[in-house]
């Protein structure tokens, strides 16, 4: 049994890390970047992305002004057991959202859309978002915050099955365009792309393989894997580069994930992480041990399974996992 004091204490520790602390995979992939720029303000704005890193790690403070909508990803092994069950679980995260809203502090973001009114702590009806996944074995459970920007760096096409590879190049490129120009995106970022499902599941894949994958990490498909390798090249191709001054450092890295979609559609999505891709995870097990890591491990065989049952092999594959 996991107590809610222990995920209390967790979840107010993963908002302090993605709130301050760069993960490391981004980290690298964004002084890579720094490397290889040869615009001039481009290259400014990198710096400065890198001096801001180290200043607010030094000071213990959040790395940017506008610190996001944080939300929360759970996924539970399959014999996971929460003191209080799901709605403790649930008043749990709410509690560490508000607490650290105060205490670290982050702005706090979340209004009525009408009525603009605000509790002054990110907490608000449907905020934060909490996502749930499962694991067919462990009695772990595994608690991400991600803090996303909620405003722009995000677009939706529903394309046609014979807009094929092309297609999905050409509503990618207009994307990468309109946010460098129009300011709607932060960049350098992850750009995540959702294929297929159905108009809302789309839009989830899209936003779940920005922030829940990291930097290097490639789908095991080889056919996408080569796209998103592609889609990461042109995207950085175009002229633009940090906050769309001139340049080529876009795009951190492109992740791609798909779902089956209805015969006469293909939704897409297309979403840029914040440049700072505020993210944190951690393992909490049964018997009050917690680890915590970057890397969300969210994607794993389970997530993306194609067959009614979940064969066996592949069950044990996973308890290692």
């Amino acid at each position: 049994m996991i107590s809610t004091d222990v995920i209390l204490d967790t979840a107010n520790i993963l908002m302090e890390k993605a709130a301050i602390d760069i993960p490391d995979d981004y980290l690298t992939g964004l002084k890579k970047a720094a490397d290889e720029e040869e615009g001039d303000l481009s290259s400014f704005v990198l710096q400065a992305m890198l001096e801001n890193y180290e200043a607010a790690k030094e000071d213990r403070r959040a790395m940017c002004g506008d610190t996001g909508t944080p939300r929360w990803y759970v996924k539970f092994g399959n014999e996971a057991q929460v003191t209080g069950g799901p709605i403790a679980l649930e008043e749990t995260l709410r509690r560490a959202t508000a607490d650290s809203t105060k205490r670290i502090p982050l702005r706090p973001n979340r209004v009525h859309p009408l009525w603009r009114t605000d509790h002054n702590n990110n907490i608000g009806i449907g905020a934060p978002e909490i996502e749930y996944g499962f694991e067919p074995e462990g009695s772990w459970i595994d608690i991400t915050t991600v803090h996303k920007g909620g405003l722009f760096g995000t677009d939706y096409r529903m394309l046609f099955p014979g807009d094929g590879i092309e297609g999905i190049k050409r509503f990618y490129l207009d994307s990468l365009v309109a946010f460098g120009r129009r300011g709607l995106a932060c960049q350098p970022a992850i750009i995540g792309i959702g294929l297929g499902g159905s108009k809302d599941t789309s839009m989830v894949l899209g936003k779940r393989a920005a922030c829940l994958r990291i930097v290097g990490d490639r789908n095991p498909d080889p056919e996408i894997a080569k796209l998103e390798d592609e889609f990461k090249e042109i995207g950085n191709s175009i002229g633009m580069g940090a906050m769309g001054f001139v340049g080529k450092s876009m795009v951190i890295d492109c992740h791609i994930e798909v779902g089956c979609c209805h015969t006469g559609g293909m939704p897409m999505s297309v979403h840029a992480f914040c440049l700072s891709s505020r993210r944190a995870s951690a393992r909490l097990h049964a018997d009050g041990s917690v680890e915590f890591r970057t890397d969300p491990q969210w994607f794993t065989p389970y997530q993306r399974r194609e067959t009614v049952e979940w064969p066996l092999n592949n069950q044990n594959s996973q308890k290692s996992a």
